[in-house]
């Protein structure tokens, strides 16, 4: 039987396990990558294990979401990340260079290898052919000493892409498509693979452009094959010696299948608030537009951007919209300045940000009160853009482009002839602002601020585990819920007693005060509790706060997997309308908790208060078991001794 690209890369690096969809298994890790607003504590993480020297074939640590220095705090940060990235054999990517996504796909991603990174988006590289997978700072701290990731075997969904694209219609269109039909839970447990004779019309940023967002599907990853397409990329970064073929095998089996139509595809846009809310552009004409922002890790490359400047040339924007553009990399930017590209965007109204995550996570730009704003990004999460009344559509940058000009969401097919881009053939190299490790390691002072401050640790479990709940939330709570991201917060990531003021205020301006006066206690969550970003503060917090556990009807990978590494139990309801009967401050004790989630897969947790008894279900495999037992992976990873 015949192996997928991804089943071909995952048997390459196998540990342990079986792939079998369902079972755990684990894979050798050989290059990782975090960026600054995870990193600072990631970097905690690895010096606490006591490691010399990263064991993977390249690690890089970005600086590309805390960018606005309002004070000392981001620039503290970087250079301790800086330094100890240098100690301990990492490579660092200064602030300017580009965001960690668009970067890594230009001069790092490997058709073939595997990478982890700290950042849901990781599985940008995906479209390089490379199984690229986001995950917890404690899971890449693990991988960069050397220690296995450990994952359930996904299922495998074959995404067969028919035909082509028509006129004025994007990559960012058939990733919505996929988010219209299967929504932000579809993706969860599975790997979606590209296949058919649609995929030789996309280019690699294309392809990375739909691996980026398949994120937002709740998937392990996304990937598409490494071809002459990958090829004639790598060659134009002057990097053709990292080129690998890696097709499906013909008779290749894949678990779920589904089909494309790409010709049949048009513009497509999300409507507030989520990404599954997709509705075709058309339907969307008449609604005044006060802000475009066109950039992030989803629509940034060169490609992205000279389309844009195409569009724009010889017009000016729409007298009561902002235009803000984000160049993904320095690369991009620099190739814009000397074709002339970047005057086009200038003199047609744009103000250029820097190469950098900026409006995407918050950090700048906040849409005026109530303000309808365009974004090329993948999240529009209520609250994210840094104001609470706006309301934010994801659309592809030409339909940006064009509702720019018009001030009104616009149809790009309404502007005539599609103006035309081609890839290069060769793209600027200019990687002076990446700085590699020290030769002499011994020499390199690490410098922390005094912003930094030390990371929680859990605590081994108790036999009786007892806690009232503190918040009850209902479906789709999401990490910038659970622990905001913005432009005020975001200088704090280094600093766990300060950000824990701030934990689930969106949902419980009194949380942080409860969870303080009872001790701790639990959260009791609806479907998907924890989508969005990787962000371990989302799990940090509240065990700073003492959460001791959380009750959910389902939950998102990586959170689940951050709770489970900081040793905080996820229980799912084995009866759904057991939530409701569960109230705040309904106290809840866990008898014989040690013992029960070592022998069981069913939790028995009572409800003191109102004499109930719930059945939670615990999935967890035997290793999280034992996170749990020890309180959490770095207990673990201490006890077992890896050095």
């Amino acid at each position: 039987m015949g192996l997928s690209v991804a089943q071909k890369i995952i048997k390459e690096h196998l540990v342990k396990g079986e792939m079998i969809p369902g079972k755990e298994i684990a894979i050798r890790i050989d290059q990782t990558l975090t960026q600054d607003s995870t990193g600072t504590m990631a970097y905690l993480q690895f010096e606490a294990m006591g490691i010399d020297r990263v064991k993977t074939k390249r690690s890089v640590a970005y600086i590309d979401h805390n960018t606005l220095q309002t004070g000392p705090e981001n620039a503290d940060d970087h250079l301790y990340i800086q330094t100890v990235a240098k100690k301990h054999g990492i490579y660092f990517s200064k602030p300017g260079n580009g965001i960690c996504h668009q970067v890594h796909l230009e001069r790092f991603a490997v058709p073939g290898q595997t990478l982890l990174g700290s950042d849901s988006h990781t599985p940008t590289a995906g479209g390089i052919g490379m199984l690229a997978i986001g995950a917890g700072g404690l899971d890449v701290a693990v991988a960069m000493g050397g220690g296995e990731y450990y994952l359930i075997m996904p299922k495998i969904v074959k995404v067969n892409l028919k035909g082509r694209l028509q006129p004025w219609v994007s990559a960012k269109d058939i990733i919505l498509e996929l988010l219209r039909r299967l929504t932000v839970k579809g993706g969860v447990g599975k790997i979606f693979e590209y296949t058919g004779e649609g995929v030789k019309t996309l280019s690699i940023p294309e392809r990375a452009t739909i691996t980026n967002m398949g994120a937002e599907l709740g998937a392990t990853t996304s990937i598409f094959p490494s071809d002459e397409i990958t090829y004639e990329f790598l060659k134009a970064q002057g990097r053709e010696n990292d080129f690998v073929e890696i097709l499906p095998d013909p008779d290749a089996v894949y678990d779920e299948e589904i089909e494309i139509d790409l010709s049949s595809l048009v513009p497509l846009a999300a409507c507030p608030h989520s990404p599954d809310n997709v509705v075709p552009v058309s339907e969307l004409k008449g609604i005044k537009v006060d802000q475009v922002a066109i950039g992030s890790c989803t629509n940034s490359s060169y490609k992205d951007l000279m389309k844009v400047a195409k569009i724009l040339e010889g017009k000016t924007i729409a007298e009561h919209v902002s235009l803000v553009i984000s160049p993904g990399s320095k690369q991009v930017l620099n190739m814009l300045a000397q074709n002339g590209a970047l005057a086009s965007l200038v003199s047609a109204g744009a103000r250029i940000l820097e190469c950098a995550c900026g409006p995407c996570i918050g950090m700048g730009q906040a849409p005026r009160t109530n303000g309808i704003s365009l974004r090329t990004f993948n999240r529009n999460f209520e609250g994210r853009s840094g104001t609470p009344s706006a309301k934010v559509y994801l659309v592809s940058p030409e339909t940006a482009a064009a509702s720019a000009i018009t001030g009104y969401i616009t149809d790009p097919r309404t502007l005539g002839d599609e103006p035309q881009v081609e890839m290069p053939k060769s793209f600027l190299i200019n990687d002076n602002l990446i700085v590699p490790p020290a030769e002499n390691p011994d020499e390199v002072e690490v410098i922390r601020g005094p912003n930094i401050k030390p990371f929680p640790q859990g605590k081994p479990l108790p036999e009786v585990v007892v806690g009232k709940v503190l918040v009850k939330l209902g479906d789709n709570i999401t990490t910038d819920h659970i622990m905001p991201s913005n432009a005020k917060l975001l200088p704090y990531r280094s600093n766990i007693p300060y950000l824990s003021d701030y934990c689930l205020t969106p949902c419980d301006p009194d949380f942080p005060k409860k969870a303080r006066e009872n001790g701790g206690g639990f959260i009791v969550g609806g479907v998907n509790y924890g989508q969005g970003s990787s962000r371990e503060h989302a799990a940090l917090v509240p065990l700073y706060l003492g959460i001791k556990g959380v009750l959910a009807k389902s939950f998102a990978r990586i959170h689940m997997a951050n709770l489970i590494n900081n040793g905080i139990i996820p229980m799912v309801f084995e009866n759904p309308n057991d939530y409701d009967t569960i109230e705040e401050m309904d106290e809840l004790k866990i008898e014989n908790a040690r013992d029960q989630i070592e022998k069981s897969d069913v939790l028995i947790i009572e409800n003191v208060t109102k004499g109930l008894k719930y059945r939670m279900v615990l999935n967890l495999t035997e290793r999280q078991r034992q996170m749990i037992l020890h309180g959490g992976l770095l207990n673990l990873t201490k006890a077992k001794g890896m050095n």
